[in-house]
């Protein structure tokens, strides 16, 4: 590919340090398609640069829009990485939602489980008279109830 006028070949380090930016967003523009690029017979990756006009000048504000864009890349990143484990969480509660039907599908239903509660409890005793009698005979000794006296 030949070279326009004022473009500059360059590695991936070299074009970091020409546009004030990091290796790593060099890569991501150029993932993206905002940095042409070509592979050289080498292996490496070589980055075409424009220099601007008034790099002295600018060289602040493009490092921090390169900041900005850089921290959105990730920002993007970051978010689709939420959204895959709300749905692998999603799954998970599904999953064990039907393994918690499926158990209690296959639980005997012969078998007869103690109270749990104190009102399951009072709804399974028998009915007590409510006279002074009766409230007599719960102060006295168990054996007496039992075998009078």
């Amino acid at each position: 590919m030949g070279a326009r006028r004022g473009v500059q070949r360059a590695t991936l380090a070299e074009a970091a340090q020409l546009l004030g930016i990091s290796k790593g967003a060099v890569r991501q523009r150029v993932r993206r398609g905002t940095l042409r690029s070509e592979k050289g017979g080498d292996g490496r990756v070589y980055v075409y640069v424009a220099p601007s006009v008034d790099d002295v000048h600018h060289q602040a504000p493009q490092a921090e829009g390169a900041l900005v864009e850089e921290l959105r890349d990730r920002i993007r990143y970051l978010e689709r990485q939420v959204e895959e484990e709300r749905n692998a969480r999603y799954r998970a509660d599904e999953l064990l939602a039907r393994l918690m039907d499926r158990a209690q599908l296959e639980a005997p239903q012969g078998t007869t489980e103690a109270p749990k509660t104190v009102e399951d409890e009072a709804e399974r005793a028998e009915p007590r008279p409510a006279t002074v009698e009766a409230q007599e005979g719960a102060q006295r000794p168990w054996w007496r109830r039992v075998f009078g006296g």
